[in-house]
């Protein structure tokens, strides 16, 4: 082991300690140029009032998610765009920004690492200026969330809590449950949607299993 060169030596100690503490995190970077940095500081100033030189957070909580689209690469591509594609109508009246999480955890519970934990991504109506969201590849339906994302979730959101000053941990279907809360940002009180992820079994499972106590959503 001495006789490998020291940039070698320093990144096989790093993978080592990355896969021990928190479980495999692969960077797969989604697209973050130019335009994609202009509509999120766009989106921040017209729905939070925020006025910022970069598209950064100060994260506060993690936010869970299902993606609805069934793969790995499916899901990756739908959030590697930086525009908002045009059948997205529901949502497309709040911006152009591409919806995107910080993390997507496939079936087998390895975690692709999409965007840094501070950059602002576009996941959650209201709380996108203080919220790391974990995507997991379901649906609830046909697609239930596995054992492995379990797993891989505990491990991530443990680790992510240890990196920050975490408060809360919600899934996306208790996002309305910050109305009115100092964290809601949300400006426009008709831009709202309803979201059935991850559900209450599988978040109050992860409230259980993960070591720092964050809070729940507010009146929950």
């Amino acid at each position: 082991m001495n006789s490998l060169p020291k940039i070698l030596l320093f990144t096989f100690v790093l993978a080592v300690s990355s896969c021990s503490s928190t479980g495999r995190i692969i960077d797969r970077p989604i697209t973050f140029d130019t335009t994609r940095e202009q509509l999120s500081l766009e989106y921040m100033r017209e729905h939070y009032g925020i006025e910022k030189a970069k598209a950064e957070i100060d994260p506060k909580m993690v936010v869970v998610h299902w993606t609805v689209i069934p793969t790995l690469e499916r899901s990756f591509a739908a959030f590697n765009p930086s525009e908002l594609p045009g059948h997205r109508t529901a949502i497309k009246n709040a911006g152009n920004l591409n919806v995107s999480a910080h993390f997507l955890v496939d079936r087998d519970g390895t975690v692709y690492q999409l965007l840094p934990e501070t950059t602002f991504a576009r996941h959650v109506i209201g709380l996108n200026h203080c919220a790391i969201g974990i995507e997991n590849v379901a649906d609830g339906k046909e697609l239930p969330l596995t054992e492995k994302q379990f797993e891989a979730n505990v491990k991530l959101i443990n680790h992510l809590a240890e990196k920050y000053p975490l408060e809360y941990l919600i899934g996306h279907d208790q996002y309305k449950q910050f109305i009115g809360h100092p964290l809601w940002k949300e400006k426009d009180a008709n831009y709202l949607t309803e979201k059935t992820d991850v559900g209450p079994e599988f978040i109050q499972k992860l409230h259980y299993s993960i070591d720092k106590k964050l809070k729940p959503a507010p009146g929950l």
